[in-house]
């Protein structure tokens, strides 16, 4: 089975959209919208890459901006449209992250990549996703890149949920450095942080923030779906006030680097 049956087989099976829209869902959603906010101003072009259900684009285009977003599922697309509102200034187009071809250099203000790096498993796929992703983005203008983190996985899923012995004998895990590795089957590819650095050297770019997006969340998950909306919101607070902090950042399932096009 090739590298996107894997993704299309997980995603026609997966509620990506009803995901982000539970408690511990929406913090990922939540602290990545607050920093994509903080460098929008009326009038600039949004462009979301592996967009998904529209969970971002509709947010975004709801809200006044001219969002184009790519998808490469067709399950995700029918359910993108499905949200789409009237009046709404968005498109959704089919297409792989990897080659942009019919989208123009220095086209957008804000570009979002909050999905693909999740399924690229080479380098070379990684960095050209990268370099499509700034290459349509203006000189000056801001990419939010987001990514797996390896060490929340192999706390929550090895340890937490048993699977431990079976990543071992499966040659998942690398003894030395304790670094999950990945084939397109589990779907999702993991990083650290030296990783993305590594990605990144050749870039003309400037890092603004490297952010942990849901931090503790899934950790967490029944505590925080239980919240009533005072003690979400004060959780919410608290998520924003540590994201940054390098003592804390390693503790999350998310993690968005920021950068800005030079």
């Amino acid at each position: 089975m090739e590298t996107k049956e894997y993704l299309i087989n997980y995603y026609e099976t997966h509620d990506e959209d009803g995901r982000l829209r539970t408690r511990r869902g929406s913090v990922e959603f939540l602290t990545t919208v607050h920093y994509v906010e903080r460098y929008l101003k009326p009038g600039m072009k949004i462009l979301e890459i592996g967009a998904g259900t529209g969970r971002y684009s509709h947010y975004f285009a709801q809200n006044g901006y001219q969002v184009d977003a790519i998808e490469l599922t067709e399950c995700n697309i029918e359910v993108f449209r499905t949200n789409t509102q009237m009046g709404e200034r968005v498109t959704i187009t089919q297409g792989d992250a990897c080659d942009l071809s019919h989208v123009s250099d220095e086209s957008y203000d804000i570009t979002l990549l909050l999905g693909p790096m999740y399924h690229l498993y080479t380098e070379p796929e990684q960095k050209r996703a990268l370099t499509e992703a700034i290459r349509v983005t203006k000189t000056g203008g801001i990419v939010f890149a987001a990514y797996c983190n390896s060490d929340m996985t192999m706390l929550q899923y090895c340890f937490g949920r048993g699977m431990i012995h079976q990543s071992l004998t499966e040659n998942k895990i690398d003894l030395v450095t304790y670094k999950l590795s990945s084939l397109p089957e589990d779907v999702f590819q993991m990083y650290r942080k030296e990783e993305i650095d590594a990605l990144m050297q050749d870039f003309s770019v400037t890092r603004l923030h490297y952010v942990g997006t849901d931090m503790l969340t899934h950790m967490m998950r029944e505590c925080v779906d239980a919240m009533d909306d005072t003690t979400f919101n004060i959780y919410i607070q608290y998520t924003l006030s540590i994201c940054e902090r390098p003592d804390m950042i390693g503790a999350t399932n998310h993690m968005l680097d920021i950068f800005r096009k030079e």
